[in-house]
């Protein structure tokens, strides 16, 4: 399917990026063509009707650049200017992520941002919640198969032989698995999805593929659920999702869901070529991250009074 190209050099900075929400007319970026039908008539409704729109955003790999070590992973740096100067104009943003809420938040730099006050960060595909108007995370008891994975994760990884570069990051209320470091970072994600997707089920948990990581967690929790929930607390009138991986899936299939229930959406991709799943479904890809704020730029310029 095409994708939406810009001539842009996706590491410049915008001239007005950091007064985002005084910039002018004669600064605003072009918005991408969908190309399909169905997102043309998602951006068409979100335009026309942005108090009832959600905006709906992975973090890494579509606010945050993918890097090595997740616990490095931060916010574009031109992120929180760009929402700042969207957030007031919608409904709501929602960032829908795997990790802690509080990590997001804290690698977002959102905390004590003006202007996000509609923010919310769904933390642990929606188990916990972080609202930016009140800076409070509320939140329900853990899964206790959670504690059972933390604990033989270890051991299975040295009998399996698992690859040195192989690391485990701790999610509060999921464990994930990279493979990214490894010698081959495909092979050894290949060779451990059978021996977890086992400890997984003897505990009652799943586990969700995603971009050189696995990931293990209670059933029943992923961006999808999370999306339609905020979705219709807020009433949405149209809904927006980027994202970029595989665990973002969900979320697409959730935003068809809702236009099949008569909610205009727009599915956009921040471009990858390792999960060509997205692209697929996409009505706008962009050129990951970078192109994620300059959307994001063009269209709080699109909907700001002149």
């Amino acid at each position: 399917m095409g994708s939406h190209t810009d001539s842009t050099d996706p590491n410049a900075t915008h001239p007005n990026a950091t007064h985002s929400n005084t910039a002018g007319p004669n600064v605003a970026e072009p918005l991408p063509t969908p190309v399909t039908r169905a997102g043309r008539e998602g951006l068409d409704a979100l335009l026309a009707r942005p108090g009832k729109a959600l905006i709906g955003l992975d973090f890494d790999g579509t606010l945050s650049p993918i890097v090595p070590d997740p616990e490095q992973a931060r916010a574009h740096p031109e992120a929180v200017p760009a929402l700042t100067a969207l957030a007031p104009e919608v409904a709501s943003v929602a960032v829908i992520t795997g990790r802690p809420p509080e990590v997001a938040v804290r690698n977002g730099g959102f905390a004590g941002a003006p202007g996000l006050d509609h923010l919310v960060v769904l933390g642990h595909y929606g188990a916990e919640r972080w609202d930016a108007a009140t800076g409070d995370i509320t939140a329900p008891a853990p899964h206790p198969g959670v504690a059972g994975v933390r604990a033989e994760l270890p051991g299975l990884l040295d009998r399996v032989g698992a690859d040195e570069g192989v690391r485990i990051e701790e999610k509060g209320r999921a464990v994930a698995v990279h493979t990214r470091r490894a010698a081959d970072p495909r092979a050894a994600f290949e060779a451990l999805r059978g021996p977890l997707t086992d400890l997984a089920a003897r505990h009652g948990l799943v586990v969700e593929p995603g971009r050189m990581v696995l990931e293990l967690r209670p059933p029943g929790m992923d961006k999808g659920v999370a999306l339609l929930e905020h979705a219709r607390e807020i009433g949405a009138g149209c809904v927006l999702y980027a994202g970029d991986d595989l665990g973002d899936l969900p979320a697409y299939a959730a935003v068809e869901e809702l236009r099949s229930d008569g909610v205009p959406g727009l599915l956009v991709c921040s471009g990858s070529d390792e999960v060509p799943e997205l692209r697929e479904r996409a009505d706008v890809v962009v050129d990951g991250p970078a192109g994620v704020v300059r959307l994001l730029r063009a269209l709080a310029s699109s909907l700001r009074p002149a």
